[in-house]
């Protein structure tokens, strides 16, 4: 077999598809287009679905590319020798052109004639038919006229050798090439389907000819596609006669970084090695979620929830080998270098990925260790094996543990979890926080004393005032909680005000109060208000008349109301406190002193 380096392999495969007819196409984004069902992009085929349901691509009927791809469903499994949760899939497609005969012929071309893999080395599976489709015999008989020893060629069913788009849609056979390791064969029934690491999957053709109705049956279709995936990091693995993934050149320098930064020698220590890996891996996939033309942030909902998951569990496992987890920006940093010529979206967006890993390693950092300190305090008292549901959530609500991270110390020490109970106190707390919001918000305001009024009004013009100043028109109210006392609002922003910004905003409020400006309030349709461009701080929340108050040229917004009927009536504003108040969320206390009212 031919050693080659990620850069070579990624090279040589498009350039012997080039020389096929394929067009090479861009790795499309990891965050999904239009699709709901997934969080991420999780193979080759998926950004390419609207071409092989029947639309033409504008680049032909030949197609190929190195996708980036993301897949965590295995996340327990990251740490062994060969998963990932970010990885980069080789594929080639014909949407309607070459179909099953030739689609083997590339692929065995490319493995013995490119990779130089011998032909006593490969293995492959073919669909052993049923009562919806037929045994495979054209690939089978395919596979053996080029060199493949009828014992290397294995007979599996829909369950190992059949490729679905979905509950309905186009489907199909396909047949899958393993590499023959050596090992002895674990029993008489020893094959592809078996997990015994004789046969090592890398690569899969998938013939699409059918389309599956929902009634489950399988109608021919017009347009036949094949659709193929090479995972990029296993193959190379396997080239080079690596026994896991973290030998390629895609990790080693990093898992040396990682040795260095913790004094542990890689390898040494079968936990060790899982940290280091698993800190490799995360940080990998982390780096080219942020990175991403469509990046995202840390969050609590969707790909920011996972994005969230994967740093913190970096964190745990940075710490939990001595190392200074503020290093994993390095880490971050050593990935963009390597990657950016070919993803060319991680070097723009270098500082966006390097900020947001060091805001979540501070903000998790801090309450890690108090958090696995509660953690093996609430152990000491658990009875029969398994920790409740409430303190589970406690330990989310309170120190920002995933459920997921609260499993895995609980397991590391021999408990279970009530998942169940959990799920129970989560929804119990949401119910909670949403009665309790509609009794502070409704209508904008509950409480509508004169002072709460006013300091009502005052949250427009500050609104209005953060946009002039920061000169953001995006800035938007993200929360808002008015006492009689004070107003409390929350806004979308990345960083601290500066001394200077927030004078700015207290002298933009300050002048529109000396101005005495009248509050006007207008009833209309929620159409012509957006035609007026009103800002609707709460969107469909409304219904379809709703209250616009105008306060000259200063601001235009929908609201509940009540206001105060002119800006004089304020007297004095002033900015007392700015804080942040989550991930890229901003929050202001603010007073008004209404003796100083004209």
């Amino acid at each position: 077999m031919k050693k080659m380096t990620s850069r070579e392999l990624r090279d040589s495969y498009l350039e012997f598809f080039k020389s096929k007819g394929h067009a090479v196409i861009p790795s499309a984004s990891l965050i999904p287009e239009n699709d709901p069902s997934v969080l991420f992009t999780t193979a080759g085929m998926h950004p390419l679905v609207p071409y092989l349901l029947g639309q033409k691509h504008p680049a032909g009927k030949r197609l190929c590319d190195v996708q980036k791809c993301v897949r965590t469903g295995d996340i327990d499994e990251v740490g062994d020798a060969t998963h990932c949760t970010f990885f980069e899939m080789l594929g080639n497609w014909s949407l309607g052109d070459y179909f099953r005969e030739e689609s083997i012929e590339f692929s065995f071309e490319f493995l013995t004639k490119v990779l130089e893999i011998p032909t006593e080395k490969i293995a492959v599976s073919v669909f052993a038919g049923d009562e919806d489709c037929e045994r495979d015999e054209i690939a089978a008989k395919k596979w053996n006229e080029l060199g493949i020893a009828k014992d290397k060629i294995f007979y599996l069913p829909k369950e190992n050798n059949w490729w679905y788009a979905g509950p309905t849609g186009p489907c199909g056979s396909d047949t899958e090439i393993f590499i023959d390791t050596g090992k002895e064969p674990c029993g008489e029934d020893c094959s592809p389907a078996c997990d015994c690491g004789k046969y090592v999957e890398i690569w899969n053709n998938v013939f699409m000819q059918f389309n599956r109705d929902k009634e489950g049956n399988f109608q021919p279709l017009a347009q036949k596609n094949v659709d193929t995936g090479m995972g990029l990091e296993r193959t190379i693995c396997m080239l080079n006669g690596y026994q896991s993934v973290y030998e390629t050149d895609l990790f080693a320098d990093v898992i040396a970084k990682i040795s260095s930064l913790c004094g542990k020698e890689y390898g040494k220590g079968e936990e060790e090695t899982r940290a280091m890996r698993i800190i490799a891996d995360h940080m990998r996939t982390a780096t080219f979620m942020i990175g991403d033309e469509k990046g995202i942030v840390p969050s609590n909902v969707d790909q920011g929830y996972v994005l969230r998951r994967l740093l913190r569990r970096s964190v745990r496992f940075a710490r939990q080998l001595g190392m200074d987890s503020k290093e994993l920006v390095t880490i971050a940093e050593m990935f963009i270098d390597k990657y950016c010529d070919i993803y060319t979206e991680l070097a723009d967006n270098r500082d966006k990925v390097l900020t947001e890993i060091a805001k979540e390693e501070e903000k998790f950092g801090k309450t890690l260790e108090n958090g696995i300190k509660e953690i093996e305090k609430v152990l000491k008292f658990v009875q029969n094996g398994m920790l409740n549901g409430k303190t589970a959530f406690r330990l989310y609500d309170t120190y920002g543990f995933p459920i997921e991270m609260t499993q895995e110390i609980c397991k590391e020490k021999g408990f279970g979890v009530d998942i169940e109970g959990y799920h129970n106190a989560f929804a119990e707390h949401q119910k909670k926080s949403q009665a309790g919001a509609e009794q502070k918000f409704k209508g904008g305001l509950a409480d509508s004393g004169e002072q709460t009024t006013y300091l009502h009004t005052a949250t427009h013009l500050m609104l209005a005032g953060l946009k002039k100043v920061l000169g953001r028109d995006d800035i938007e109210q993200k929360g808002s909680n008015i006492t009689a006392e004070r107003l409390r609002f929350d806004f979308n922003f990345e960083r601290p005000l500066t001394e200077e910004e927030k004078k700015g905003v207290e002298k933009f409020v300050n002048d529109a109060i000396a101005r005495d400006i009248p509050v006007v309030c207008e009833e209309m349709p929620i159409e012509k208000a957006r035609e007026i461009n009103a800002v609707g701080v709460f969107g469909s929340r409304y219904g379809e008349v709703v209250k616009v108050y105008t306060i000259g040229d200063v601001d235009c917004q929908i609201c509940g109301g009540p206001h105060a009927e002119r800006t004089g009536l304020l007297g004095e504003f002033k900015i007392v406190k700015e804080q942040s108040s989550s991930a890229g969320i901003r929050r202001i206390k603010a007073v008004i002193d209404t003796t100083k009212a004209k």
